[in-house]
């Protein structure tokens, strides 16, 4: 165990001034990547929780215990239902409510793609970071071997040439698990968005029967 810490951090020193920046741009990145994940989740189970209280109610048509559920609820799906419901009192067509229910999603889905994008431009600072440290380091090698002892040089640039390629490695060891978490966090995102468009579609559907029956009574 001890050892293994020895070598990372062996591994971290040798690779001179740019792994510190990499090591910076990976920690923001896994910042994002947990306050992301911890906001999809919680958004997920508040869709599914408000879901299963406003399901019933609509189907009973009891509108007004609707909107009082979707007023103490934050979830998406509340906010898209009192917006079909908002809308239904200027206008009972099917096409109007779907619109306002639209806009409610709309408001909704920035906040849940917010940030995410950020993790692939951190990724990919964090290989071209990683090639800048090795060019650098490179560049200052050669430049060394070439004022070293003749019987030296070999030596020299062989282990100059391995501490360079430390900030590339670090680079692309901090860019793929960035870009694994993008992808896993989009597949999350586009699951939350899609679940909203279900449960809309079924919302509409008994807005829409509500519409229906209020305007065949009057």
């Amino acid at each position: 165990m001890m050892e293994g810490i020895y070598l990372i951090v062996r591994f971290f020193q040798n690779g001179g001034p740019f792994m510190y920046p990499i090591a910076l741009v990976l920690m923001t990145g896994l910042a994002v990547v947990a306050e992301r994940w911890l906001f999809l989740d919680k958004a997920r189970r508040m869709n599914r929780l408000a879901f299963e209280k406003l399901l019933p109610l609509l189907q009973k048509q009891d509108l007004r215990q609707v909107m009082h559920l979707a007023a103490e609820s934050s979830a998406p799906v509340a906010r898209m239902v009192a917006a079909g419901i908002g809308r239904m009192s200027t206008s009972r067509r099917r096409d109007d409510i779907e619109s306002a229910m639209q806009e409610g999603a709309m408001e909704t889905i920035p906040a849940l793609e917010r940030r995410t994008g950020y993790l692939a431009t951190l990724a990919n600072v964090a290989t071209l970071l990683g090639l800048l440290g090795t060019i650098i380091g490179l560049i200052a090698a050669f430049t060394a071997v070439a004022q070293a002892d003749p019987t030296e040089k070999a030596t020299l640039l062989s282990t100059s040439i391995s501490v360079a390629m430390n900030t590339t490695a670090f680079g692309l060891i901090s860019a793929i698990p960035l870009l694994m978490f993008h992808a896993m966090l989009v597949s999350r995102t586009t699951e939350i968005v899609d679940s909203l468009d279900m449960a809309a579609v079924k919302c509409l559907n008994l807005l829409t029967s509500v519409a229906s029956a209020s305007g065949k009574a009057a």
